[in-house]
C-alpha cells in the first residue's frame, strides 16, 4: 500500500464500525511482549506521529541553508528569517510536540503534558543556561559537571537548555502519568478537573528541573558519546553495517530507536553521524526495482514495481520491499549489499546530518552544515546515492534475474490470455457438498454476506464431506481444519469455509484429508466434518464457497438452486477480458 496505509486503515475502521481509531489495544490488556518489543512500541508510538512534520520542517530548514550557502538569500533578509523560523520552530519547541504524543502513550491529560513541555521551553528558563551569574558547579571535575545559576526553594537547580531535546520531556511526561494516577485516587471527583493538573504540574515541573531534566540530558549526552565513539572507531565499517542492515531494521521496526538516538545527537552535538549512513538504502532498493521492471514479463509485477520505483526515488520504499523484493529474497539481499557499499562511501567522506528531513532525494539538504554550506561532505552523499542506485541495478541485472518471475504464475497468466484469445472464457465450478443452495447474502456473517471476501454462494450441507469443486492445487489449509483454499487449473482461487465461527472449535469435529501444495481432481475429498457435533457446540455449518480473486472475472453467476449433489455445476466464472474483446471487434468492424 506504500503511503496509503493510514488512509486504508481509517477506511477499514469506518466501514467495519470498529472502535479505537488507531488504538489497537489498551496498554493494560494482553501480553505486552518482551522489553525490546515494549521499547520499540514506545519509541514508535511517540515519534511516528510527528515524523511527517519533522521531515517537512527539516527539509525547509535544509533548503533555507542551501539558499544561504549559494548566496540566493541573505541571512539578514526577512525572507530568510521567516523560512528559517518555519524550519527551526518545530525543533525549538520539540518538547511540546513530543509531550502531545507521549501523553497519548502514557495516558496523561494532553494539555497537562503540553504545559510541562512549554515550561521547559519557556524563555526565562532557557536564558538561565547562559546566565553569567554562576552560584556553584555541581559534580565539578567529572563528565557531569553542571553549573547552577539559581535555586528552587533553596535547592540548587542545574540550568540546562531543553529546547530541541527529546529524552527529558519523555521522562517528565512518564513521571506525570504516575503522579496523575495517584492524584485521581484521592482528589474528589467534583474538583478533579482542575485540582489533578494543579497538583500534577506543581510536583512534576519542579522535579523535572531539579532531577529529571539533568539526568535525562546526561543520558542523551551519553548516547551521543557512544554513537560517536562507534562512528569514530571506523566510519567506513559503521557505514557498511548501518547501510546494509537499515532495511532489515525497518522490517522489524527497530529503526525508530536509531531515529530517537539521532534526534538526541542533534540536540547534544548539533549533528548526527548515524542516520546519514542509511540514506543510500532507498536508492539501492530503487535500482533493484528498476532492474526488475526491465527483467519481468509479469504484467502484475510491472504494475506493482513501477509506482514502487517512483516512490523509492523519494525515499518511500515500503511498497518496493513488501511488494517486490522481499518475497523474492535474492533481490532484497542484493539491495542490502548495494546499500552497504554506499554506506561505506558516506563513512569515507564523513557526511553527517545536521537536521532531520526526508528520505530519498529530499535527504540531501539535511547534510548541509548551516555554518559551512555546500561542501565535499554533501557531494559525497550524492556520489554514494548514485553508486548505490547503479550497484542495485547492475547486481540485479547480473545475479537476480532467476528470482524475478515465478514460472507457474507466468504459465497461469499465459493460460488465461490464451483462453481469452480462443474466446473460451468460461470456467465451471461444481458443488463440493451435498446440500441446500443459499445466496451469500443469506449467510449470517457480514464478511461473507457483504461480498468482502469475493463473489460466490453458500451451501447448507446434509453430510460431512467437503470435496474439490474443480481440478487444481491446495494453496491454504488451516490448523483448525475449518476452512481450505485452492487454486483451480484455470486460475480461480477458491475459499471454502465450513460453518460460521467454527475456528473457535480449534479443530474439534474436523479432519483435513489433504496438504498444502497437493494437486487434486474435481470431486476429491478434502475435509471431513462432524455436523451433529458442530451444531451441538452451538455453531452453524453453513459453508460459503467464494472466489477470492473475483476481480479477475467479469461476472460470477450462480447456476444452481435448491438441493445439489457433489459434482453438480454451481458457478459459472467469466473472464474479465471478454467484454473488452467484444468491444475491440466492434471497433474493428466500424
Amino acid at each position: 500500500m506504500g503511503n496509503e496505509v493510514a488512509d486504508v486503515y481509517d477506511a477499514v475502521v469506518k466501514e467495519g464500525g470498529f472502535s479505537g481509531g488507531g488504538q489497537v489495544a489498551d496498554d493494560d490488556e494482553g501480553d505486552k511482549g518482551n522489553l525490546l518489543d515494549r521499547f520499540i512500541d514506545l519509541i514508535s508510538g511517540i515519534f511516528t506521529p510527528i515524523l511527517g512534520a519533522m521531515c517537512a520542517t527539516g527539509m525547509i530548514k535544509g533548503l533555507t541553508a542551501m539558499c544561504s550557502s549559494f548566496g540566493w538569500l541573505s541571512t539578514n533578509s526577512g525572507t530568510y528569517k521567516v523560512l528559517y523560523a518555519i524550519g527551526d520552530g518545530f525543533f525549538y519547541f520539540l518538547p511540546i510536540m513530543l509531550a502531545v504524543t507521549a501523553a497519548k502513550k502514557f495516558k496523561v491529560e494532553r494539555f497537562t503534558a503540553m504545559t510541562i513541555g512549554a515550561a521547559m521551553c519557556y524563555p526565562v528558563i532557557t536564558a538561565l543556561a547562559s546566565d553569567k551569574n554562576v552560584i556553584t558547579t555541581l559534580f565539578a571535575g567529572t563528565p557531569f559537571a553542571s553549573e547552577v545559576h539559581t535555586t528552587f526553594l533553596g535547592i540548587p537547580m542545574i540550568s540546562m537548555n531543553y529546547t530541541s531535546t527529546v529524552i527529558p520531556v519523555i521522562l517528565a511526561v512518564w513521571f506525570a502519568s504516575i503522579v496523575e494516577k495517584w492524584c485521581k485516587k484521592w482528589i474528589p471527583t467534583v474538583v478533579k478537573t482542575f485540582l489533578v493538573p494543579f497538583v500534577t504540574l506543581l510536583i512534576v515541573i519542579p522535579l523535572t528541573f531539579l532531577i529529571i531534566g539533568p539526568v535525562a540530558t546526561w543520558i542523551g549526552d551519553a548516547l551521543a558519546a557512544i554513537t560517536s565513539s562507534i562512528y569514530n572507531f571506523s566510519p567506513i565499517l559503521a557505514g557498511l553495517v548501518v547501510g546494509a542492515f537499515w532495511q532489515v531494521f525497518v522490517i522489524f521496526g527497530v529503526h525508530g530507536g536509531l531515529v530517537a538516538v539521532a534526534i538526541a545527537n542533534l540536540a547534544a552535538m548539533g549533528y548526527d553521524p548515524i542516520i546519514s549512513l542509511s540514506l543510500v538504502a532507498s536508492f539501492a532498493q530503487t535500482g533493484i526495482v528498476l532492474a526488475i521492471l526491465m527483467q519481468t514479463k509479469d504484467e502484475k509485477l510491472k504494475g506493482i514495481a513501477f509506482p514502487a520505483f517512483i516512490s523509492g526515488i523519494f525515499g518511500v520504499t515500503e511498497s518496493a520491499i513488501y511488494g517486490v523484493t522481499l518475497s523474492r529474497k535474492k533481490p532484497f539481499v542484493l539491495s542490502c549489499i548495494g546499500a552497504g557499499l554506499g554506506g561505506m562511501i558516506i563513512g569515507f567522506f564523513g557526511t553527517k546530518g545536521y537536521m532531520m528531513g526526508g528520505m530519498g532525494i529530499f535527504s540531501i539538504p539535511t547534510a548541509i552544515n548551516p555554518k559551512v554550506g555546500m561542501n565535499i561532505l554533501v557531494y559525497g552523499l550524492m556520489i554514494a546515492m548514485a553508486v548505490s542506485f547503479i550497484l542495485g541495478l547492475v547486481l540485479q541485472l547480473v545475479f537476480g534475474k532467476s528470482s524475478v518471475d515465478n514460472p507457474e504464475e507466468l504459465a497461469l497468466q499465459k493460460a488465461k490470455e490464451e483462453k481469452v484469445e480462443n474466446n473460451n472464457p468460461d470456467e465451471k465450478l461444481v458443488s463440493p457438498l451435498n446440500g441446500q443452495v443459499m445466496t451469500l447474502s443469506e449467510v449470517k456473517d457480514e464478511v461473507f454476506s457483504s461480498g468482502a471476501m469475493g463473489k460466490g454462494m453458500a451451501i447448507e450441507p446434509t453430510d460431512g464431506v467437503l470435496h474439490a469443486p474443480a481440478d487444481g492445487q491446495i494453496i491454504m489449509t488451516f490448523p483448525t481444519s475449518h476452512a481450505i483454499g485452492m487454486r483451480t487449473t484455470d486460475g480461480a482461487e477458491i475459499l471454502m469455509h465450513i460453518g460460521m465461527d467454527t475456528v473457535n472449535l480449534q479443530g474439534k469435529g474436523f479432519n483435513t484429508l489433504v496438504e498444502k501444495g497437493q494437486n487434486v481432481k474435481a470431486g476429491d475429498e478434502l475435509v471431513k466434518f462432524d455436523i451433529p457435533a458442530i451444531k451441538k457446540a452451538g455453531y452453524s455449518v453453513t459453508t460459503p464457497i467464494v472466489v477470492t480473486n473475483s476481480q479477475d472475472y467479469a461476472d460470477i453467476e450462480r447456476t444452481a438452486d435448491g438441493q445439489v449433489k457433489v459434482g453438480h455445476e454451481i458457478l459459472d466464472l467469466q473472464v474479465e477480458k471478454q467484454e473488452i474483446l467484444a468491444g475491440s471487434a466492434q471497433l474493428a468492424y466500424q
